[in-house]
């Protein structure tokens, strides 16, 4: 049997868009044909099951029977990897929770393929995450995303600063998710739908949908230039199988 693959995204400081990335993982893995399950930790309203409804749980991870839910059929369940969207405020009590339940040391013995998406905003009191994760991270790959999905700058004023906190990390790889044009991402958000979709002009439940031409256009060449850092990083490798062609990739 293939060792589950758990993928955290996740943040302690709001707005930084950790479903956005959530989201472009989920399209990566169906394109490469990847089975994947997803757990939207926002509860109860949720943000990534509106998007992706067939593959996402919404769960309080806060709750042992939630934990439950996801941790203890990680074998059991057929899909190979496990994307947890936590919610703004809840990655480093969720990692204490990890570490308690014996999850950690799984990962760190090779019994689970574990990796963090820490998504980054432009603030020391987002840098100070990084420290703080730090300490949870033997066993895991970690990446340290830049989300410029919302016109962010991350301290070109002061390199130094930045790279003294990065630099903490031993095998940090940092990864960036460049800017989608705004009227292309307001487009997807009323669509509800994936990237994917929208670039195919399907609607939820794959009927044909009319998106505007220009804006599935932005929207294509985004998603590609992210999947571009997802190669980089082998993001395939991590879950034991190598990039396919790409079905969503026109």
């Amino acid at each position: 049997m293939a060792k589950p693959v758990v993928i955290v995204v996740g943040a302690d400081k709001g707005g930084v868009g950790k479903t956005t990335v959530s989201r472009t993982l989920l399209d990566y893995f169906s394109a490469n044909n990847v089975p994947t399950r997803a757990f939207d930790t926002e509860f109860p309203r949720g943000t990534l099951k509106r998007f992706h409804p067939g593959l996402t749980e919404i769960v309080d991870i806060t709750t042992t029977p939630d934990q439950m839910k996801i941790f203890d059929t990680l074998n059991a369940a057929s899909p190979s990897v496990t994307v947890i969207d936590v919610r703004a405020g809840l990655l480093s009590p969720s990692l204490v929770a990890l570490r308690d339940i014996g999850f950690l040391d799984a990962a760190k013995s090779g019994q689970i393929t574990f990796a963090v998406f820490h998504i980054l905003g432009p603030s020391i009191a987002s840098l100070d995450e990084i420290a703080e994760t730090a300490n949870f991270m033997q066993g895991a790959k970690y990446f340290l995303v830049k989300n410029f999905i919302n016109n962010t700058s991350f301290f070109e004023w002061d390199q130094a600063t930045y790279n003294s906190y990065f630099h903490r990390i031993k095998d940090a790889t940092e990864l960036t998710i460049p800017k989608l044009n705004e009227m292309a991402y307001e487009q997807v958000e009323v669509a509800s739908v994936p990237f994917l979709k929208f670039v195919a002009n399907k609607g939820a439940a794959d009927e044909a949908a009319n998106y505007s031409f220009v804006l599935r256009g932005y929207v294509r060449h985004w998603l590609s230039n992210v999947w571009t850092e997802f190669d980089r990083i082998k993001l395939t490798d991590l879950v034991g199988t190598k990039a396919a062609a790409r079905s969503g990739e026109k």
